[in-house]
């Protein structure tokens, strides 16, 4: 109990900015007191919330990783044109500048663009400002299907003549920043599909391992060995080579999915047994046992929640890895496939090393999977941290 007692001083300390040793804290302080009695009387999760958000990096993972779902959720809205829409005349053209100021005046536009073809049949665009495209906000275009649910024609913004392409066109002449943003709908989604499958496997499995041990516990380690004795991309061909090639591409989807779901588990239910191995002998677990508790509920109404934090952790790290897996499963043509658009798929469409070179802009995709593991990467390491409250 003493050491709970200074863990929670020292807490008080780091949090509440009250001094480095405590000499200036004065009990007869009344504001002193009642943010000293705050700091005692604090859940877990408070205190897991307050570490957290002082934690910058962490804090800006978040806010990225919750415009990337944002984004993804309002693609249709968001993305000017549709993933069918092309646009002949302008096939790999780069990126336009967006010019918020139109003559002393704040009024968003793009400039036309004057197309020059060489000897060579390349295609050079040059901006025109003599001509300006003012863009219009809230205005009406191609149909589509706001959550999928609601049909609707509203686009955040468009133009009333020519294209606005914000990450230039690719090598049919779509929109890149229309056909990202609706990439992300499958990438982030099977990444957030698969870590929870993932958790009701390794949960479970996990938990289940720690709490019995014996024959029971290394069943479990076995299989999780043999899960993990194969490399990962012969075992991804493998079952990816399962899925047969007619199936619609909403079947393929989950098939991918469930793929990834499949392999993922075994990280989780290793960290979740040793957890559970330091926890099945505490006090809780011996008082819920004498309280005449049956195995499933100190396993899951004790147990999981005891390590819900750690789970969290867990599941926030290997996002990233699920969304790698699912872009090089289609990067390599085993997993999604047209007319299916993710990150992958759209990585797949532009692997020529020419393209790279001359059009470096179609590879926008690999930068928004980039920031998108650097993201979760920066809120797994913030809430690893913050899972151990009591740790300054």
């Amino acid at each position: 109990m003493s050491d709970i007692v200074n863990k929670s001083e020292d807490l008080f300390k780091l949090y509440e900015g009250l001094g480095d040793t405590g000499e200036d804290l004065e009990p007869e302080d009344p504001a002193a007191q009642k943010s000293l009695e705050a700091i005692y009387a604090a859940s877990q999760w408070q205190l897991i919330w307050r570490k957290f958000i002082r934690n910058k990096v962490a804090v800006v993972g978040g806010i990225v990783i919750l415009l990337y779902y944002l984004s993804a959720l309002l693609a249709g809205f968001i993305a000017p044109y549709t993933l069918s829409t092309r646009f002949a005349r302008y096939i790999y053209m780069p990126p336009q500048r967006v010019r918020f100021f139109n003559d002393g005046k704040f009024q968003p536009f793009i400039c036309d663009v004057d197309l020059e073809i060489d000897e060579n049949l390349r295609k050079t665009y040059t901006p025109n400002c003599e001509k300006r495209i003012p863009l219009e906000f809230f205005a009406q275009g191609e149909p589509y299907k706001l959550f999928g649910l609601i049909d609707t024609d509203v686009h955040l913004f468009q133009t009333s003549e020519g294209i606005v392409s914000l990450l230039g066109t690719d090598r049919q002449g779509r929109d890149m920043f229309s056909r990202v943003l609706y990439g992300s709908q499958v990438s982030l989604t099977i990444g957030l599909l698969g870590v929870v499958l993932s958790l009701l496997f390794g949960s479970v499995l996990g938990v289940v391992s720690g709490y019995y041990g014996g024959w029971i516990d290394d069943l479990v380690q076995r299989l999780i060995e043999l899960v993990r004795s194969f490399p990962a991309i012969p075992l991804w061909m493998a079952l990816s080579a399962a899925v047969p090639p007619h199936w619609p591409p909403l079947r393929t989807y989950f098939a991918v999915t469930l793929i990834l779901s499949v392999i993922g588990w075994t990280w989780l239910a290793r960290q979740l047994r040793g957890k559970v191995l330091s926890l099945r002998n505490e006090d809780f677990v011996l008082a819920a046992k004498l309280a005449g508790a049956s195995d499933a509920r100190i396993v899951f109404g004790h147990l999981i929640p005891a390590t819900f934090s750690h789970i969290i952790v867990v599941s926030t790290l290997a996002m990233p890895a699920m969304i790698l897996a699912e872009t090089a499963l289609s990067f390599l043509g085993l997993g999604l496939r047209p007319p299916i658009t993710s990150w992958g798929v759209l990585l797949k469409e532009v692997q020529n090393i020419q393209s790279m070179a001359l059009y470096p802009w179609v590879f926008t995709p690999a930068l928004a999977i980039a920031i998108a593991i650097l993201a979760f990467n920066f809120l797994g390491d913030g809430l690893r941290d913050a899972a151990d409250p009591y740790t300054v």
